[in-house]
């Protein structure tokens, strides 16, 4: 009884979701033993690279778009003119690796094809059209990965249909599997065929349900929607293989997917299934994971007649654009709500595709949050988009507890408030009781690579949702935790490439640019003589007098221009002394929030401030659609994200943005990274820019603009424009080691006050030790680096002694 007690429903989530990654990972180093074992000299693939020069090419090879290899890489043409169906085709597949101008990777993985699945794209049909996209024969070991991966994923389903759960396949064979489980078994609930019992239930209102002679309930197939089919269809005509014609049969005309041909079932379009109880559900999931059958989540929100309606609708000034369409394509495609996630760049409308999906469905929405600001920018953007009542919309954060209406709602919260596991205000536990009490259609999470597993399953056993959809920019982490999303959310439903968003003019068109500082001789010789502080070197590299004086160089030219420029440092002390450098305002995060407010509405509204100095602060969650120029003077060691979410401030697209096409060559708006060269920071901004490289970006380097930069300086008198006052500035950053300490730690105790998925939870539930002292580097909880000792551990002399005895 004790045992039964202590279950927590989001450890065994969480575990059986290891238990997925775990096979997707096997699978994946079978397909990757095969180049292994083809290597003919004694070095390994990994030091001289996989040969592939021995594929066999079609005849018409220069008509197909892709190179397929026998370690599941795809090469796409990106100039070819079947660019656009391979490349839809691709996305629903395959995860891409790098995505630059004229030549895309992509690569195959369980969970590209687990996601292939979800929206109903068959084994079969990946099979066809692929080999009909690849210019090169497509390689057996590839077909096999895609079979071996693919059997049983997606073959069932687990469907909420009128409140009541079912076990649907296309397949009798696999529910027949699934029962010869004992416990899934004991869960099916015995129905009898009626025309207005709860059978009927099941089918739509146009059909009426029928069993067939094993009990399973018969009913008509969940049609997918035409725009999730094309992509299979889309090159059918571009080639004449005998052997391909006839193996992806069903009328094309209508959209639907016939079955290949030797298919035992004909051309069915009937689905069959069983009911199983309520309080069974999760066990059946487990048990169904045991047999490598996971069970894929579908809400039919339309014929939930049990959870009352939120009455919210689009507004008639909503526009959504043709990749939102496409992302919600895929959640919305068989007329259920799919559970996964969404990945759309900074600024091309993240928030509008979760306000959509949440009014498509009109339950109660719950939305997650990473701090306060966020919360109120989301209440903002759904009343800006939808005609949801006031009284409908509630805000759930340390400083503002609305009621929830009590029959629907929507509700807007922070990860931290949901997973909190402390004592609570009596207010706060009264709303959190009506939270865990509520059934919910949908679960929005925002930021949601940012979420440790940890907090994500502990939000996962207060929250009872239909339906989960992920949002992100970013879906990165320095960690190995992103693979755990596939199976805790959902599969990666869509990702827009950012090269064709900014092509089409839905995002600005930026030129990256790496500027080196060389470092001055009195600053290196002190940069070289600080060994063990690591605190002091960076502030030495930061500081560096050069990068002082390209930063007023690059204000100056810009603010000439008309531009709008923030300035980012992550060390309070530097943005400090770069803001009275440049005679700007600044904000971090012990600003008063009535001051940023004001500073932040100035510089959109008015040219009076052209120029603001940010901290880390303004990595996320500020909204600066008229900022075009970022001058990066020092960052957050190697984040990828951080990188990728300070290029988003200014991606979003401005006034003067074409539309035609033309974007790709005219540059709007600039992002600069200073680099003191021949110092760690340069390490760090290899690594940092990885990210941004593969999504089709490139940086330009630049090695002369410092020289330009010293003769400004000395000809208009810039405050840091001699070697006197080089000198002046490396005494006073020396005699300022404690006053810098401080700084920063104030800057981070506010940051942890004023953003909910900040280090706050993680001082509460981690121990610092020697071994682990960075705990927050890359710039969120969930993404960080962690230093490893290499020596002994070290323990208490009492412990000592006692593990001696």
């Amino acid at each position: 009884m004790s045992g039964e007690a202590s279950f927590d429903p989001a450890d065994e989530e969480y575990a059986n979701a290891i238990k997925l990654v775990q096979r997707a990972s096997n699978r994946e180093a079978l397909l990757l033993s095969a180049t292994t074992r083809s290597a003919t000299s004694s070095e390994s693939p990994s030091e001289t690279g996989a040969d592939f020069s021995n594929l066999k090419l079609k005849p018409d090879h220069c008509a197909r778009p892709c190179w397929t290899c026998p370690d599941g890489a795809i090469y796409l043409e990106a100039f070819h003119s079947l660019y656009n169906s391979a490349y839809d085709f691709l996305v629903a597949i395959a995860e891409p690796v790098a995505r630059p101008e004229f030549l895309h990777e992509y690569r195959l993985t369980p969970y590209s094809l687990y996601a292939a699945v979800a929206t109903n794209i068959t084994t079969e049909s990946i099979i066809r059209v692929l080999n009909r996209l690849s210019k090169n024969v497509l390689p057996e070991g590839v077909a096999k990965f895609i079979r071996e991966c693919t059997k049983r994923y997606g073959k069932a389903k687990l469907v909420l249909k009128h409140n009541k759960f079912y076990v649907e396949s296309e397949y009798p064979e696999v529910l027949r599997e699934l029962l010869r489980d004992p416990e899934i078994s004991q869960a099916r609930v015995i129905e009898e065929t009626s025309t207005d019992g709860d059978t009927a239930d099941f089918t739509s209102s146009k059909a009426m349900a029928t069993t067939d002679k094993e009990g399973f309930i018969v009913n008509e197939k969940a049609i997918e929607m035409e725009e999730n089919l094309k992509i299979l269809r889309g090159t059918d005509g571009d080639s004449d293989d005998d052997d391909d014609d006839g193996d992806y049969g069903g009328d094309q005309s209508n959209g639907l997917v016939g079955p290949i041909k030797g298919d035992k079932r004909g051309s069915k379009t009937t689905t069959v299934a069983f009911q199983i109880r309520a309080e069974q559900v999760e066990v059946v999931k487990k048990q169904a994971i045991e047999l490598d059958y996971p069970l894929m989540e579908e809400y039919d929100f339309r014929n939930d007649n049990v959870n009352p309606n939120v009455p919210m609708d689009l507004k008639p000034h909503a526009k959504i654009r043709r990749y939102q369409e496409r992302s919600l394509a895929k959640m919305f495609g068989n007329g259920r709500a799919r559970s996964g996630i969404i990945v759309l760049p900074c600024g091309a409308g993240k928030t509008l595709t979760g306000v959509t999906a949440a009014q498509t469905i009109k339950k109660s929405v719950i939305c997650l949050c990473t701090n306060a600001v966020s919360v109120l920018q989301w209440k903002y953007q759904f009343q800006l988009w939808t005609n949801i009542p006031d009284e409908r919309i509630s805000c759930f954060t340390s400083d503002k507890k609305e009621s929830l209406h009590p029959e629907s709602c929507v509700l807007i919260t922070t990860y931290t408030m949901i997973s909190y596991g402390g004592r609570r205000s009596d207010k706060s536990k009264e709303v959190m009781d009506l939270i865990c009490s509520r059934e919910w259609g949908l679960m929005l999470m925002d930021e949601v690579h940012v979420v440790p597993a940890k907090m994500f399953r502990r939000v996962v056993g207060n929250v009872k949702a239909h339906c989960r959809l992920g949002l992100t920019a970013t879906l990165v982490r320095e960690d190995d935790l992103i693979s755990d999303l596939n199976f805790l959310i959902g599969p990666k439903l869509y990702e827009a490439n950012w090269m064709d968003l900014t092509a089409s003019g839905y995002l600005a068109n930026v030129q990256c640019v790496e500027v080196w500082c060389p470092m001055t001789g009195p600053f290196m010789g002190e940069y070289l003589k600080a060994n063990t502080n690591a605190r002091l070197k960076q502030l030495l590299y930061v500081m560096n007098p050069t990068k002082l004086r390209t930063v007023q160089y690059l204000v100056n030219f810009h603010e000439a221009r008309g531009d709008k420029i923030i300035v980012f440092s992550d060390l309070v002390y530097s943005l400090k002394l770069y803001a009275d450098m440049l005679k700007k305002p600044l904000i971090y995060g012990e600003t008063p929030e009535k001051e940023r407010q004001a500073i932040l509405g100035i510089f959109r509204s008015t040219n009076t401030v052209s120029t603001i100095c940010l901290s880390k602060v303004g990595d996320t969650s500020i909204d600066l659609p008229e900022a075009n120029v970022v001058i990066q003077v020092s960052s957050h060691f190697g984040s990828r994200r951080q990188e990728a979410q300070r290029l988003g401030r200014i991606l979003r697209p401005k006034s003067y943005t074409q539309t035609n096409g033309s974007n790709r060559s005219s540059f709007n708006a600039f992002f600069y990274t200073l680099v003191s060269t021949d110092t760690q920071e340069m390490f760090y901004s290899a690594k940092r820019q990885q990210y941004l490289i593969d999504q089709g970006y490139t940086f330009k380097i630049v090695t002369n603009l410092s020289e330009l930069c010293d003769a400004e300086a000395r000809i208009n008198g810039f405050a840091y424009a001699t070697p006197e006052d080089d000198k002046k500035l490396l005494q006073t950053l020396l005699m300022s080691d404690t006053e810098m300490e401080k700084e920063q730690r104030a800057e981070d105790t506010a940051i942890r006050k004023n953003n909910a998925d900040g280090a706050a939870l993680a001082d509460a539930s981690i121990k610092r030790t020697a071994g682990s002292t960075m705990a927050q580097l890359s710039g969120g909880t969930g993404m960080r680096y962690k230093e490893i000792g290499t020596g002994p551990t070290k323990r208490h002399p009492l412990f000592a002694k006692r593990r001696r005895q």
